[in-house]
């Protein structure tokens, strides 16, 4: 599992896998979402604009990040 370090109180589910180089860009990151293709805290969240803060975990297509 990979970690990513939060520099604010939260940020986007959107913006976090673009960050995370996961997704080209963001209509491809809201596409994953839309699909159900993202799971947030081990259960899969349909929410784009979803605030991912610390101590979350975001898994994607065999990926998996904690947010510290």
């Amino acid at each position: 599992m990979q970690t990513f370090n939060l520099e604010g109180e939260f940020i986007p589910m959107i913006q976090l896998l673009k960050a995370l180089n996961w997704v080209e860009h963001g209509g491809m990151a809201q596409r994953m979402v839309d699909e159900g293709l993202v799971k947030y805290n081990g259960e899969v969240d349909y929410r784009k604009r979803l605030k991912v803060r610390k101590g979350d975990v975001v898994e994607f297509d065999g990926m998996k990040v904690q947010i510290i």
